[in-house]
């Protein structure tokens, strides 16, 4: 079988779910297909698809914050084949494609459910913060967790990563740290920005 896809394993965000639950929160996962298993004390649901992605999150709230580091794709097939195209010598194959929702703009723009804090992801290749910067006006989000994944870097699958906090008053700049360690001091800047005490 032959598809496109990102090679995302969906680490880090499990990472950051679990990370949550440690320090107490409440937290809902939802997540794409993946082999990962499911963090102690998170409530997981499993979708397919970026539609489905969408429904889901709108479905969690209201929340105190929604992390979303999803690497979902831009684009879909507007006909998705329900078997195999064959290859044909007279013509090449057309994928026409039809854009999916764009999931972190929505919640940033949800008026009274828009979450307390908001926090997106900007997987970029070139001009990291500069697009950070981009899209976090864009899409309406309180923060942005920024980082380079060419592919030299191995971030996509692999265990480590080097990211950047992005905030209207300014930036952070981390260092290089397990996808587990980026999601503890993750879990802590929101337990501080919300004011909260959590419990350990």
């Amino acid at each position: 079988m032959r598809f496109i896809a990102n090679r995302s394993s969906g680490k880090q965000g499990f990472a950051i779910a679990g990370a949550l639950a440690a320090l107490g929160a409440a937290t809902t996962l939802v997540s794409g297909p993946t082999a990962l298993a499911s963090p102690a004390r998170v409530k997981i649901v499993r979708v397919e698809t970026a539609r489905e992605m969408l429904a889901a999150c709108e479905a969690a709230l209201p929340a105190d914050v929604a992390v979303m580091a999803a690497a979902v794709a831009d684009w879909r097939p507007e006909t998705p084949a329900n078997q195999k195209l064959k290859k044909l010598a007279e013509a090449e194959p057309q994928i026409r494609l039809a854009e999916n929702p764009d999931i972190l703009a929505t919640l940033g723009h949800a008026g009274a459910r828009r979450p307390r804090l908001l926090i997106g992801f900007a997987a970029e290749t070139e001009n990291v913060i500069a697009h950070a910067k981009d899209k976090l006006s864009r899409k309406g989000c309180d923060w942005i967790i920024a980082n380079d994944v060419s592919p030299a870097l191995g971030v996509m699958g692999g265990e480590n990563n080097t990211v950047h906090l992005v905030r209207a008053e300014g930036e952070e700049h981390w260092p290089h740290m397990s996808k587990g360690d980026v999601a503890t001091r993750l879990a802590d800047r929101i337990a501080a920005a919300l004011g909260r005490k959590v419990a350990a």
